[in-house]
């Protein structure tokens, strides 16, 4: 017996239906760009797939962000738009809200992070003009959230969610709408970087409806997996920490209303990372399965800068989630698999770091202290000696030098490959110098990335 999407959406409880989501493609659609749908000739071949690029970080704002703010304020009462608009942001949802403001004249107070990218907080000011008041608070996103909900009890301003409204992740749905009107065919993969879960949340529920038998995958990064723990423990959970490098998906707590859609829908944990480690092998998706994995920054990164080099795109962290776990899953051979690239908001100087962590990742980049004998040709010795023919000496820095027999020093060293660590780990072994390797994860490593 068939029913109808909106019915089928309600009978498995879900707070979200694809007819609201109709309503917000009707309600947009005057003001969002549809944004291709890009087939990625690199992609494909590397997985055997056929890979398209959903790519969001062309919209106006360049992110997929403006479908869900401005579905919700399209929506607000005249009592509500003369209140104002208040919301928190990591950069991305703010710049949809603040063109939503100038577009509807709406004044706006927007809060992000204190470490929110230059480039983000420009293009916010960019994009609302005097209709919005750029406020700087906190950490974190969560840190802004709560500076924004104070602000709403002392002014009774209104709220505009980024996720944990269903008028947002309505918006946010449309995204799936286009991939299908997109497509020749119903993509048998469709893989979504989750933050706090909004854009997922629309696009399961809009696809689920429309192509049930497509497999999803929604990518979080390790450092910020809010999504993965609500899965595992029944119900959205505060991380104690998180890293906020992958600014527009580091979220300590997922919304209420996205992780009921998540588990109405199914979805499950698995863990890419921990296949990985064991084996080396990758997960193969059935039909109409719904999984959450999550990403090392990592690997993030190293697939920021291979989509730059080789497509020209300049993907934010978030948005190169949803590619960088195409590694991690096998595909059918022709298969057809979309990937969202959510946004395009890097600041250029963030290069560096992303840089930096995507050599360690790969293996190439190690950081070691040396204790120098301090005496004539010592750092000489150390280069012809311990160091490779293809190694190079990328950071080298005193850190204690009150000892008149040993200097120790912090040394960062790159390899020609990642294959040359046990070579040099064993050389410097054989060293007449005290060497100590500074491990990733450990306390002190942190301080150098």
């Amino acid at each position: 017996m068939s029913t109808s999407p909106d019915t089928a959406a309600r009978n498995i409880t879900s707070p979200l239906t694809v007819g609201e989501i109709d309503a917000a493609i009707e309600r947009i659609s005057h003001v969002i760009d549809a944004t291709p749908l890009q087939w990625s000739e690199r992609l494909s071949a590397l997985t055997g797939a056929n890979v398209y690029l959903k790519r969001e970080d062309l919209q106006v704002v360049r992110s997929y962000k403006l479908r869900g703010a401005y579905n919700l304020m399209a929506q607000l009462a005249p009592g509500e738009r003369a209140a104002g608009v208040v919301t928190a942001s990591a950069g991305n949802h703010a710049q949809g809200v603040a063109f939503a403001c100038r577009a509807m004249g709406i004044v706006g107070r927007i809060y992000v992070p204190s470490n929110t990218p230059k480039q983000k907080r420009d293009r916010i000011r960019a994009h609302g003009g005097e209709f919005v008041e750029l406020i700087l608070t906190g950490e974190t996103y969560d840190a802004a959230a709560a500076a924004a909900a104070a602000d709403v009890l002392r002014t009774g301003a209104t709220m505009v969610p980024p996720f944990d409204d269903a008028r947002t992740a309505a918006g946010q749905g449309t995204i799936a709408a286009e991939i299908l009107a997109q497509l020749e065919t119903v993509p048998d993969t469709v893989v979504v970087p989750v933050g706090g879960g909004g854009c997922i949340a629309g696009m399961a529920t809009y696809l689920r409806a429309h192509a049930p038998r497509t497999a999803l995958v929604g990518v979080e990064p390790t450092g910020a997996a809010s999504m993965t723990a609500a899965l595992v423990a029944g119900a959205p959970v505060t991380l104690s920490e998180i890293d906020p490098f992958v600014d527009g998906a580091s979220v300590k707590r997922v919304g209420d209303l996205p992780f009921a859609v998540v588990s109405a829908l199914g979805a499950e944990v698995v863990s890419h990372t921990a296949l990985l480690q064991a084996d080396g092998s990758t997960i193969r998706l059935d039909p109409e399965s719904f999984v959450m994995t999550n990403l090392d920054e990592g690997a993030l990164c190293t697939t920021m800068l291979e989509m730059y080099q080789n497509e020209g795109i300049i993907a934010e962290p978030a948005g190169a989630l949803s590619v960088a776990a195409l590694g991690n899953i096998t595909f059918e051979s022709g298969s057809t698999v979309v990937c969202l690239v959510s946004g395009g908001n890097n600041d250029v100087s963030r290069y560096g770091e992303i840089l930096e962590r995507s050599l360690v990742h790969l293996g190439l980049k190690h950081y070691f202290l040396v204790d120098f004998p301090q005496e004539p040709g010592a750092l000489r010795r150390f280069l012809d000696e311990v160091l490779g023919p293809e190694d190079d000496i990328t950071l080298f820095e005193y850190v204690k030098r009150n000892n008149r027999e040993t200097g120790a020093a912090l040394v960062g060293i790159e390899l020609g490959s990642a294959d040359g660590l046990g070579d040099l780990l064993e050389r410097m072994e054989h060293s007449q110098m005290q060497v100590e390797r500074l491990e990733p994860g450990s306390p002190a490593y942190r301080y150098l990335t």
